[in-house]
């Protein structure tokens, strides 16, 4: 057992034999972790997991410092190759890390860089005006959980070289991680090279005593941020190489660059048709800050400095509803946010009810537009650059430095508001359409919570406006409740007579739903079917869904066990998808698993079923085999369902609804941007590629699938 403290860069071990006597904890009970140490010890704090999350953040770390040097104009190139054997390679073209001797340390640059903490050529402010790595441990973190790092650095018209053996500096005398080791070696000069020839090649094994087993580079992933800093950083190539032969599959090689910068970025993301063009709204910034800098005699002195912040933001809307926001510091990605974030919708907000109040689109007697209104189908890129951005935590996903806010805010309301009152031609229908769609959205939301306000209610008899073919399960005990969505009367009948109506409760639905996904929210809100699966769960829709207000702990779609029915699930998950996506996040979805045969046995042996139900022909098959093999005499008329109104109660609540006995498939997200393209594609307006999938998917078909 062990108690910690919450200094970082060191961790105090008690031992569980001094728990007992509270007196007996002394200095001499704490340990102190230096340097590297402390980074071995408590990798998460540093890269976040030991997952495979966490190893790409450790390459994203060693790239990031070469984009580094290509945001300063001194590096137009990047490779990065995933060898065959594990290790990941980084080689720029540019400066090359310094490699003089730092006169505090005794070390070489590359040295420091590479085995200190909180080391680097961007704290002073003289290498880097703008930059990602502003905590100097990225390089050092990862040559710490390395079993084997190796640089090579090209500057001063030579080649330099030094290894590290889990953050300890030495020479390699053989290939590969597990090779023989001397710690007594240093820094080595190669070869002459001409002095135009600069850059820096770092590779890397990653230590499996830190890492999981499975923790594997995503090279999907990896594309993913390789497009995504070339978009960031015009004018630089990005190539990703993968030597890694997984599975069989041969060497490949992508080749990213992007000149046209974030507005190309934008047009990429967007996924819905345009109602304006791209706009680029540019603008800059200073602040003071007081900050602690190195005087001469190396004392930190309080020091007041003046910081300039530059803003560019590409956006635009669209005819869909979803918002897609991306945004960056000094091309570093911040998912979670920040100051920058929260400035840009503080300023679209305001300046687009400004527009519509002075259009007079929006009525006296009406709200404000909400940022979700105004957000409603924008698809947005948002970066500042500024020297040393306060992140929190150094996997930096959330920007603090808080004058950003009111400088992209600033920047916003400018830009934008130019745009909203232009008077050119095509800029003014322009402007005109992005209005008429945040006002459409805002009486939407309205008419949506009025909806759901009329609709729902608290407990199971509190209302009479639930629909009349529910029937309801007397338990208010919402974790145990469930509803089956039910296809068809038919079934209804059956699935009444097979529940337990204590926890369960029963909505049928007529044929197949509305595709939500091709239509809009009033459209949806309109539909019978839509609308009665809304105000059964209870809780609302879209951004005023409140699954805390949801009555049931399961929802379970009870459809056939064919392609009608598979069309069903699908339709039914959509409108769950994109209306009431909680409840699928939480796993509180659940598709029943309805056998399709029966095979009724003859003089059934003492403890044997009379019955056996099977849910594939495969299964079938290979229960028919047994039973031949073990001398299990059946009846030859296998029954076949082809829909669930075949069964009778008792065989319903058997296989399908019993808890006992049941088998539910439960639906999860494990990817929101991957799940988001997959129902775009199968599910929304676009056909081309819909017919395209279908096409090129044909030949892995599995026709023992279809129900024929």
């Amino acid at each position: 057992m062990t108690a910690e403290t919450s200094v970082p860069s060191s961790t105090a071990l008690l031992s569980g034999a001094d728990r007992d006597g509270g007196s007996n904890y002394t200095a001499r009970h704490l340990l102190v972790l230096e340097g590297l140490e402390a980074v071995r010890k408590r990798p998460g704090m540093y890269i976040g997991s030991t997952d495979s999350r966490g190893l790409l953040h450790c390459l994203w770390e060693i790239i990031d410092n070469s984009v580094d040097e290509a945001l300063g104009g001194h590096c137009d190139r990047i490779e990065v190759t995933l060898h065959e054997d594990g290790s990941v390679e980084v080689q720029d073209d540019g400066r090359g890390i310094p490699v003089d001797v730092e006169p505090k340390t005794g070390l070489s640059g590359i040295e420091v860089v590479m085995t200190k903490l909180h080391a680097g050529g961007k704290f002073g402010g003289g290498s880097y005006a703008a930059s990602g790595g502003l905590h100097g441990v990225g390089a050092s973190v990862v040559n710490a959980l390395s079993s084997r790092l190796d640089v090579e650095v090209q500057r001063d018209g030579s080649t330099h070289s030094i290894s590290f053996r889990r953050g300890v500096p030495g020479i390699f005398t053989e290939a590969g991680p597990d090779a023989p080791f001397d710690p007594s070696g240093g820094l080595l000069k190669g070869k002459k090279i001409p002095k135009a020839r600069t850059g820096t090649r770092v590779r890397y094994w990653a230590d499996r005593q830190i890492f999981l087993k499975d923790a594997r580079l995503s090279l999907e992933t990896l594309h993913a941020r390789a497009r995504q800093t070339a978009f960031l950083v015009p004018g630089l190539t990005l190539v990703v190489r993968d030597h890694r032969r997984l599975e069989g599959s041969e060497p490949t090689e992508e080749v990213f660059r992007y000149d046209g910068g974030i507005s190309e970025f934008c047009e990429y993301l967007a996924q819905d048709r345009p109602i304006c063009d791209v706009q680029r709204l540019q603008g800059q910034g200073s602040f003071k800050e007081t900050v602690p800098v190195l005087d001469d005699q190396g004392h930190m002195i309080p020091t007041e400095v003046q910081r300039d912040l530059s803003v560019d933001i590409a956006l635009r809307w669209g005819t869909g509803y979803d918002t897609t926001l991306k945004s960056f510091v000094n091309i570093i990605a911040t998912p979670k946010g920040g100051t920058h974030v929260t400035g840009f919708e503080r300023a679209v907000t305001r300046t687009l009810n400004e527009a519509l109040r002075s259009a007079k689109l929006l009525r006296v007697a009406e709200d404000d537009v909400t940022k979700d209104d105004a957000t409603e189908g924008l698809t947005a890129v948002v970066t500042v650059r500024l020297a040393e951005p306060q992140f929190e935590g150094q996997t930096k996903e959330v920007l603090g430095t808080s004058a950003a806010s009111r400088i992209v805010a600033q920047v916003v309301a400018k830009e934008l508001k130019a745009f909203l009152t232009s008077t050119k031609r095509d800029s003014k229908s322009q402007s005109r359409a992005v209005l008429e769609k945040v006002v459409a959205a805002a009486r939407t939301r309205i008419a949506a919570r009025q909806h759901k306000e009329a609709q729902r209610r608290k407990t199971a008899l509190e209302s009479s406006t639930l629909p009349a073919k529910l029937a309801d399960c007397r338990s208010d005990d919402v974790d145990r409740a469930e509803l089956f969505i039910v296809e068809g009367d038919s079934a209804l009948g059956t699935a009444k007579v097979a529940r337990n109506s204590e926890f369960q409760a029963l909505l049928p639905i007529r044929g197949k739903i509305l595709n939500v996904q091709k239509s809009s929210v009033s459209d949806m809100l309109k539909n019978a079917e839509c609308g009665s699966i809304i105000q059964v769960i209870g809780a609302g829709s879209g951004r005023t869904f409140d699954i805390d207000q949801a009555r049931y702990g399961k929802v379970i779609f009870l459809a056939d066990a064919d392609v009608d029915g598979a069309h069903i699930r699908c339709l039914l998950l959509t409108l769950f998808q994109r209306y009431m996506r909680p409840m699928v996040e939480q796993g509180r979805v659940f598709s029943a698993v309805p056998p399709l045969h029966r095979v009724e046995l003859v003089n059934p042996k003492k403890g044997q079923d009379k019955y056996i139900y099977t849910y594939s022909d495969n299964e079938l098959r290979q229960t028919l085999l047994e039973l031949e093999r073990t001398q299990v005499r059946y009846k030859d008329s296998v029954q076949r369902y082809k829909g669930l109104g075949e069964m009778d109660a008792g065989q319903l609540a058997e296989t399908t609804m019993d808890p006992r006995h049941r088998t539910l498939r439960r639906i999860n997200i494990s990817d929101l941007e991957a799940a988001e393209g997959a129902f775009g594609l199968l599910m929304g307006n676009e056909v081309a590629p819909r017919r395209e999938f279908i096409t090129s998917s044909a030949a892995t078909l599995d026709r023992s699938r279809i129900d024929i």
